[in-house]
Order: C-alpha cells, then structure tokens, then sequence
C-alpha cells in the first residue's frame, strides 16, 4: 500500500511516501532557522512557513518516490497533538488531496508515528526486524515523555507521563541557563557541550527517584538549575558550561533509566522500543541499551536519525499498520486536536 503522509505538527513541513513500511521518499522543511532568535517555536510564523512550504514539500516527495499522485492508494495525515494552527495546514492539504483524487485519508495521532519510526524500513526493505510483543514504549521529545505499554499493533496503554515540563523542554531550558542566551532547539547543545564535561560536577536531584508510579518531572530539576548557575555568576558558570550540561544530562535520563527498569520489572515486555526527537541522544540510547539488556530484552531505535525527530515517513508507516479501517469515512470528522493522547 503506498501512502501519502503529511506532517506539520510543529515546525517541520514534512511530507513522505511509503510502500508499507518503506519509506520511498522522507522530505522535511525545517524552520528552526526562523525560530531561533526567539529561544522557540512562534506558532504564527510556523503556520505562515507551514502555508508557503506544504505544497512544494509535498511535490518533491512524490518526485523523490518516482511516483505520480494517482498510484497513492491512501492519504496519511497527523492530526496531533501539537501546535494546533500548524496542525491544520497539514489537515486542510490532506483532505483537499484526499478528495480531489478521490483517496482514502487516514488520521494519524504524532505520537503514534513516533512508535512505528522503530518499524520503519529503507527503500530496500531493511533493516529486518522481528519486533515481538508486548513492548515498551519510550516516547521522549520536546513537548513529550511517556512510557507506553503496547499489547499489539495499534494497542497502547499510557503507563507513565510528564506532569509538567518534558525531558527535551528541560533540555532546551537548561542549554539557555548554561548559555546564558536563547539557544533553539537546546538539546543536541547540552548534549554536545556534555562530551566535554564532568557529570559529576554539580549533584542535582534525580526526578522522581523515589515515587512508586511511572511518571516524569523536569520542572524541578531545570529550577535547581538555575539556583546552581546563579550562586556560581557568570565567570564560574562560563567555566564550567561542559560540566554543567554533563551533570544536568545525567540527571535527566537517570530518571528515565529508573523508569524503564521499573516497568520492565512490573510488566512482561517482549521489546522496547524508543522514540521521538531526544533518542537521537547517544547518552540516552546506552542508558536504555545498559537497562533492557538486564532484563535481556532487545531494544530498538529508529534505523536512521532522520526518523527521530518529527517526520513525515514515520506517520506513513503508522498508517499502513493502521489499515485502512481506520480512514475518516467522513473528512470533515478528522480534525486537529492539539492534545491528542494514546489510547
């Protein structure tokens, strides 16, 4: 089945086509240029980028896949959660193309696409994988972190979740505190800036250490933070950027790793699967590895970085598994839903 996907969900203007779970063609228009100086995303020049871009995005990933619209058998689309007025770009090119060419459209919720990046494949078929179930899932981005029990394809039971700020907005607001300047996206700052650095340096709090659930908190360690960096001034902390990214780093995916390794304790979990922007983080991807392997349970990443972060390919490979049963049997049903949730 080759599908059509759309993503515009945040800040990417991403479209991709796919032939069950081979992506064919993944093309993403990236606007953190334009976002940058503000320290993160303004939702009314995303939508306006998003409005100029889908049309050219969506014309070269057809190009890309050497395949003309009528082959498509089904449109794919995000419907959230995200960034609402983003989300509707997306939505509105989907349905138009959907009717136009008189093709199924399939909802996808992010998230979703997030988990089936693990499952998607080249153009040539690989990797080859034999993803067992029940598995875990981590989903860990910049607007998410969650832990989710999968029974089966399309099954998801939300084990854990952030109850304020997410590990990647942690992130991105710890790399402006060490920086001491707006720095958009932060992630991949600290991580880099962590390679040079003594993790051992400043003793933050490990969140939610001690709770007997399975959820996340990163409010309180981004706030340590910045009573760490403020008592150092501005020469200590100009010094000692690498060891605070380092430290701040550690203490966010210990947190997670207790999580995994709770969940992997309580449940009996055939996989792990890892998603979303964040995995690309290599200290986070060992932490896992060093986690599953305990419990000798094979964890998997998407197989290139391009699918970690958001993409349009992850949300075809969604829709495959999805079948289309799951098509809006009326368009006008499928609409955006900035805090959609797995269920």
């Amino acid at each position: 089945m080759k599908i059509l996907s759309i993503d515009t969900s945040c800040d990417e203007t991403a479209a991709a086509v796919t032939d069950n779970d081979a992506i064919l063609s993944n093309i993403t228009f990236s606007q953190i240029l334009m976002h940058e100086k503000f320290g993160g995303v303004v939702p009314d020049i995303a939508r306006r980028n998003h409005e100029e871009r889908i049309d050219g995005v969506v014309e070269k990933a057809l190009k890309s896949a050497r395949t003309k619209i009528e082959d498509i058998d089904a449109i794919a689309v995000t419907f959230g959660p995200g960034l609402a007025i983003a989300l509707g770009v997306g939505i509105n090119k989907a349905k138009e193309l959907a009717k136009l060419y008189k093709k199924p459209l399939i909802p996808v919720n992010h998230m979703e696409g997030h988990t089936y990046a693990c499952f998607a494949k080249n153009s040539k078929g690989n990797p080859e994988r034999d993803i067992l179930f029940p598995a875990l899932v981590l989903l860990v981005s910049g607007a998410h972190t969650e832990l989710v029990y999968m029974k089966k394809h399309n099954s998801y039971e939300v084990l854990g979740k952030t109850r304020d700020d997410a590990a990647g907005e942690a992130l991105d607001k710890a790399a402006r505190i060490i920086l001491n300047e707006h720095i958009y996206p932060g992630g991949s700052v600290i991580e880099r800036l962590a390679l040079k650095g003594d993790e051992n340096f400043l003793a933050l709090p490990i969140p939610m250490k001690q709770s007997k659930d399975l959820d996340f908190s990163y409010s309180g360690i981004k706030t340590a933070l910045l009573y760490a960096v403020q008592e150092m001034g501005d020469k200590e902390r100009s010094t000692h950027m690498a060891d605070l990214a380092a430290s701040f780093q550690k203490s966010v995916f210990t947190s997670i790793a207790i999580k995994v390794r709770a969940a992997l304790d309580q449940y009996k979990i055939c996989s792990v699967l890892v998603g979303g922007g964040v995995g690309a983080n290599e200290y986070l991807r060992n932490i896992v590895r060093i986690e599953a392997k305990k419990h000798k349970t094979p964890v998997y990443f998407p197989y290139t970085k391009k699918l970690y972060g958001d993409n349009a390919a992850m949300i075809g490979v969604a829709a495959f598994y999805k079948g289309l049963d799951a098509q809006a049997k009326d368009f006008e049903t499928v609409q955006r839903s900035a805090r959609a949730e797995l269920h």
